[in-house]
């Protein structure tokens, strides 16, 4: 989307296994002018003759995709990020969230889980936001490809002058790989302080990596929050 202003677009699919799946999404990507797929632990040949029928002229986006070993690998160098949900509950209507997504001056990505079985909890605990494409409720499932097109065709038509929504203040937070590091930081503070118990603690910690994931906070006020942690540690240390 290099004619807009709009942030890069990262597509994320996380163990794709159709090989027409993959083929069909890169055409789409190039119909919609989006370059950057990324496939975490892919189960199939993205790279084999189905995938590269399907693509038909957008071969380059099967070869220049990169392929990584975990979902926080893939977000690397993000700001903002969404994912499907074809289940219940619901997610948030497309549309509410793009004004959100789009108003990032850094890349973004568009998550979506393994056609078998969506994204675990862990997963989702990693992206912002969660979507739900509305669909006939005698045939709710979308194929993916599908998914990826709907989706790609909503974000190419945001930037229409008359869509156009762009916020009064610029944010620039940390990448989503910042953040994480100083969740996993204060989650071991914590369990050394004796706030969270090993049996209860992914549940609370998702509580709070929300609220900050939320916050979108600025690398200015995460060095804050780090400093905080630095100084709690320095205080509960034994005396030497």
């Amino acid at each position: 989307m290099n004619e807009t202003n709009l942030p890069p677009v990262r597509i994320i699919l996380v163990e794709p296994a159709g090989e027409l799946n993959v083929g069909a999404i890169a055409r789409v990507m190039k119909n919609f002018a989006v370059q950057e797929l990324i496939l975490v632990q892919p189960r199939c040949d993205w790279l084999g003759e189905p995938a590269r029928r399907m693509a038909v002229h957008a071969p380059e986006i099967l070869t220049q995709a990169r392929v990584v070993p975990d979902l926080m690998t893939a977000l690397s160098g993000c700001t903002r990020a969404v994912t499907t949900l074809g289940r219940t509950p619901p997610g948030e209507p497309l549309k509410q969230v793009l004004p959100w997504l789009l108003a990032a001056t850094q890349p973004v990505a568009l998550v979506f889980g393994p056609e078998d079985r969506g994204l675990t909890w862990a997963e989702l605990q990693l992206t912002q936001r969660r979507v739900t494409l509305p669909t006939s409720p005698e045939y709710a499932s979308l194929n993916l490809a599908q998914a990826v097109g709907i989706c790609l065709y909503e974000i190419y038509q945001y930037h229409q002058p008359a869509q156009a929504a762009p916020e009064t203040m610029v944010v620039s937070p940390v990448p989503l790989e910042v953040l994480e590091a100083y969740v996993l930081d204060l989650e071991d503070l914590l369990l050394n302080v004796g706030y969270l118990h090993p049996h209860t603690r992914e549940r609370r910690m998702a509580k709070i990596r929300n609220l900050l994931q939320r916050a979108a906070p600025s690398a200015q006020e995460l060095a804050l929050l780090r400093g905080m942690i630095r100084q709690i540690r320095w205080a509960i240390s034994p005396e030497t």
